[in-house]
């Protein structure tokens, strides 16, 4: 290292090792300083309780709030959710009665069918019997 630099960092610290080691005495303030910080803290505290106040306060202004603009809206759903209700039950009270059941229905089908076949039997043989009427 060169010389220079190191004295430099020398003087330095020489002055400003005694400038930490000074107290500051310009303060104006004859209390000292535990009286100070005590009611700096019972100021704090007496600020800290009324902020709680506060926050408790507007916290019940909020949920005060949220509960009337949701009340509308919660009493619309619920009176819809009960006329559902009264539509379900009497839907389950008076049960359309089936017109036919499963045994019937087959039986319908069936018939259907046979008449669909017997028409076109109808149709498919009578066109043959009008030429056989004109060619005798």
């Amino acid at each position: 290292m060169r010389k220079g630099p190191l004295c430099l960092m020398l003087v330095t610290l020489s002055i400003v090792a005694p400038a930490h080691g000074e107290e500051s005495t310009e303060g104006g303030n004859s209390t000292p300083l535990s009286l100070s910080a005590g009611s700096q803290i019972t100021e704090l505290q007496q600020r800290l309780k009324a902020s709680e106040q506060q926050r408790e306060e507007l916290s019940k202004q909020l949920q005060n709030a949220d509960n009337t603009r949701e009340s509308p809206q919660l009493a619309r759903l619920r009176q819809e959710n009960q006329r559902l209700k009264l539509q379900l039950k009497e839907a389950q009270a008076s049960p359309l009665p089936r017109l036919l059941t499963e045994q019937q229905q087959w039986f319908v089908t069936g018939a259907g069918v046979a008449l669909l076949a017997l028409l076109c039997g109808i149709f498919a043989s009578g066109a043959s019997r009008k030429r056989r009427q004109w060619l005798n």
